[in-house]
C-alpha cells in the first residue's frame, strides 16, 4: 500500500511499546483490529538518552506490514538523520520523519527522504515554534507535532498541545497531514482531532493495555480514524 494511506486519519500503534519477544504477534494483532500505519520510534543515545530500535527490526517487519497493506512510518528521533535515510529506505520503510532539532540541514533531509522515494515527515519538539514549518511547507509531506518530549514511551500529554496543533493546521491549510505522538489515549486523540490532526501515534495506551485490539479500536473512534 502507498505511503498516500497516511494522507487517511488513521492511528498508528508505535512498537516502542510493544513486547519484543513476540513483536510479529503484537503487529498482527493491531492490523486484525483495522490498523495499517505502523509507527516505529528510532532513538540513537545522543538526541535523546534511550536507545531503541534499527533499520533491522525494519527489515524483519516490512513483509508482514507490506503484506498486510499496511505502510511502516519511521521516526528518527537521531542526530544528523540524513545520514540514516538510505539504511531505513532499504529496510523498508515508506514514511521517515526527521526532527528540526536534530539536523542544520533539515531541508537536506528532507530532500533526500523525498528523493529516497518515501513520504517526508518534519517533526517539532514541544518547545519549538510550530511556524517553522511554514517555511518547509513546499519540501514535507507531514508534519509530526510531539505532544511530550522525545525520547520515552510512556509520558503524560502535555497540556495545551491542541493549540498547537491548531496552529499547525492555519498555517499548513487543510491538505497536510499532522501527525500527534506522546501520551495519545481516546481522550487526548479526540482534542488532537478537533485541532485538526488526522494521524495519532498511540504506543503504551495500546501495547500497555491488556488487550491492544480493543485499545486500538477506541482510540481510533475518539479520533475518527479508519
Amino acid at each position: 500500500m502507498s505511503a498516500e494511506i497516511l494522507h487517511d486519519v488513521r492511528v498508528a500503534p508505535s512498537i516502542l511499546a510493544a513486547d519484543f519477544a513476540r513483536l510479529g504477534e503484537q503487529v498482527a494483532e493491531v492490523m486484525d483490529a483495522g490498523a495499517r500505519v505502523i509507527h516505529v520510534d528510532v532513538m540513537d543515545g545522543h538526541f535523546v538518552p534511550p536507545i531503541s530500535i534499527g533499520a533491522l527490526v525494519v527489515d524483519a517487519l516490512r513483509d508482514q506490514v507490506h503484506g498486510a497493506g499496511g505502510v511502516l512510518d519511521v521516526h528518527l528521533m537521531v542526530e544528523r538523520p540524513e545520514r540514516r535515510i538510505e539504511d531505513f529506505a532499504a529496510a523498508g520503510a515508506d514514511s521517515i520523519i526527521v526532527h528540526w532539532e536534530a539536523t542544520p540541514h533539515v531541508h537536506y533531509a528532507l530532500k533526500a527522504v523525498r528523493e529516497a522515494g518515501l513520504h517526508a515527515g518534519l517533526a517539532l519538539n514541544p518547545a519549538t515554534p510550530v511556524e517553522v514549518a511554514a517555511g518547509l511547507a513546499g519540501a514535507l509531506d507531514h508534519v509530526l507535532c510531539m505532544t511530550v518530549n522525545p525520547g520515552w514511551g510512556g509520558q503524560p500529554y502535555i497540556e495545551g498541545s491542541g493549540e498547537r496543533v491548531a496552529r499547525l493546521r492555519e498555517l499548513l491549510g487543510p491538505d497536510v497531514p499532522i501527525e500527534v505522538d506522546g501520551g495519545i489515549d481516546a481522550a487526548t486523540a479526540a482534542e488532537c482531532a478537533a485541532a485538526g490532526a488526522t494521524l495519532f501515534v498511540a504506543g503504551s495506551s495500546i501495547f500497555g493495555s491488556g488487550d491492544p485490539a480493543g485499545a486500538y479500536r477506541d482510540i481510533a473512534a475518539a479520533a475518527g480514524a479508519a
